[in-house]
């Protein structure tokens, strides 16, 4: 069973690839991998080791399509370890994926797109005697349960360039990165915690929750 800190690292990753749709990352079943992947490793408390492995990398909607591949997904690594904490995120380097896809103490996520495609995998291993320690925190939030957080839901977002942006005017239809119908993101703080659909209630929008994501209480 994954923890918080596999979770949530997954959960990002899926937020912030930069595919021009929603995926949504799920525990694998799958042990299997063949190819590369791109790996990091993150010195901190916990520390981890983390991989990505894109199906098709033209597929990534960055703007950078001539950097290598490293590079690109940089951002992606930088965002999931946010969720760790203080410490040193290192290079990005090719590595074999059935090396880091299997290793012991390694949980695989399948990131999937709205027809049910595994567009990406994401391998994430925490530092064991770390985890131990972090597992008991969620009980002491007890004592600040009463605590207001900001809770953000978002349908989208996009890239422009500065250009565009200085020529918005009203009547401008922007166009974001989810097709309509798709779950929007329910963000805790900023973190992604769930997915829900949005609805008006009593003249207001709101959003029906319709997942959490495991562990996400344990924000």
């Amino acid at each position: 069973m994954s923890t918080f800190h596999e979770t949530a690292i997954a959960a990002t990753i899926a937020a912030r690839l930069p595919l021009g749709f929603p995926v949504i990352p799920a525990p694998s079943t799958d042990p299997g991998a063949a190819g590369e992947a791109v790996a990091v490793a993150f010195t901190g408390t916990p520390g981890a080791t983390i991989a990505i492995q894109v199906a098709d990398p033209d597929a990534l909607e960055d703007g950078s399509a001539d950097a290598p591949l490293e590079d690109r997904l940089h951002p992606v690594f930088e965002a999931a370890v946010a969720v760790l904490g203080v410490g040193t995120l290192g290079d990005g380097v090719r590595v074999s994926a059935v090396e880091s896809f299997t290793a012991p103490g390694t949980q695989v996520f399948d990131l999937v797109s709205e027809d049910g495609t595994v567009v990406a995998r994401a391998a994430v291993r925490i530092d064991d005697e770390r985890v131990a320690g972090a597992s008991a925190a969620p009980g002491r939030f007890s004592r600040i349960a009463g605590v207001e957080m900001e809770v953000v839901v978002e349908i989208g977002r996009t890239r422009m360039p500065v250009r565009d942006v200085l020529s918005l005017e009203p009547g401008r239809v922007v166009e974001l990165d989810r097709a309509a119908g798709s779950p929007a993101d329910i963000k805790l703080n900023g973190r992604l915690i769930g997915h829900g659909t949005v609805v008006v209630a009593d003249g207001d929008f709101a959003v029906r929750v319709e997942r959490i994501l495991e562990h996400a209480e344990s924000f």
